[in-house]
């Protein structure tokens, strides 16, 4: 399960920088995803959560100001279908709000 887990944090990791978001540096299988402001981080993950994709929004005082994301937490239990999903419907949310 431990290998599967960061088997699907690599592999969510590598498909968001390919399609442009800003992941951060982060060493663990969670994966910010960098947007901004707070504002702008809570209407994307609203966007997400719309096509039943659940990755929740953080911003100041949690992290620095200018720089809410979406803490993206993948798990051993998600499938490769379920990680191309979030994939995708990133990808839209991204492209609908000129984020990527």
């Amino acid at each position: 399960l431990v290998q599967r887990l960061w088997e699907n944090g690599r592999y969510f990791k590598d498909a968001m920088a390919d399609l442009g978001f800003n992941i951060g540096n982060s060493e663990t299988p969670i994966t910010p995803v960098i947007l901004g402001e707070a504002a702008g981080a809570v209407e994307f993950s609203q966007k997400l959560f719309e096509r039943k994709v659940f990755a929740q929004s953080i911003g100041f005082p949690t992290v620095p100001q200018g720089k809410a994301r979406i803490r993206v937490m993948v798990s051993a239990a998600h499938s490769r279908e379920d990680l191309d999903y979030g994939i995708e419907v990133f990808k839209a949310v991204g492209k609908s709000l000129r984020i990527i």
